[in-house]
């Protein structure tokens, strides 16, 4: 079972690290802050775009913690507006893919990428259509809220396709109980868990608040086909 860090440490993390590293998330986050989100997010595809913040601090993760990220080929897997990929980018990745089935969040991620300067190949299709291989999956997938089982169809191609996966989850004591037990299965292990706080734009009807935060988890996955 991968360790655990509380919100705290993440910062202290962060703080130790290198003062530039800092300064790069902190540039990244007010580029991704700049992108346009999904135009219509879709309730039964779980359609939630990522904050700027949050996202940069998961890639931020990905590159500087494990060397996941520069010079490595990484994919989104349900990227929406593209906004992990283009981190990924930002960051240093040799090639970016994101793949989504929302083709109009497509059309803002490949809008966006060019927004910023970054390239990325972005594919219009269901996840079932990737295939090749990747150093590092990013994914903010569905939590099968609205459909289960949507999420650990997510993390079985992410581990079939890259060497390590980076999942953002649910924080809660039966959401890790069920992946811990799960993701083994799938021919995965969990190296980390990083605790993050994520923030929701209102977006749907049923939203009352402008602002919701999400208490969220960020899962580091080694696949055991691709480990060392």
């Amino acid at each position: 079972m991968g360790r655990i860090f509380e919100s705290g440490a993440l910062i202290n993390i962060l703080r130790v690290k290198d003062d530039r590293k800092l300064l790069r998330r902190k540039h990244i986050a007010i580029l991704l802050s700049q992108l346009e989100p999904i135009p219509n997010p879709k309730l039964r595809w779980e359609s939630y775009t990522l904050d700027s913040e949050s996202a940069a601090t998961i890639v931020y993760i990905a590159a500087y913690e494990h060397d996941d990220i520069r010079g490595k080929k990484v994919i989104d897997l349900g990227c929406g507006s593209g906004i992990l990929a283009i981190a990924a980018s930002l960051f240093g990745a040799e090639w970016t893919v994101g793949v989504d089935i929302d083709r109009e969040a497509i059309k803002v991620a490949i809008k966006n990428a060019s927004k910023v300067g970054v390239q990325v190949d972005f594919i219009n299709g269901d996840i079932g259509c990737v295939s090749g291989h990747f150093e590092t999956t990013l994914m903010n997938p569905p939590f099968g809220s609205w459909h289960k089982g949507a999420d650990i169809n997510f993390i079985k191609k992410a581990l079939e396709i890259s060497n390590v996966v980076y999942l953002v989850h649910k924080r809660s004591p039966s959401v890790k109980d069920f992946l811990s037990s799960t993701i083994p299965k799938l021919g995965g292990v969990i190296d980390r868990i990083y605790n993050i706080d994520i923030v929701i734009k209102r977006i749907f009807k049923f939203h009352r608040k402008k602002y919701y935060n999400v208490k969220a988890a960020l899962y580091r996955i080694i696949s055991e086909t691709y480990k060392d």
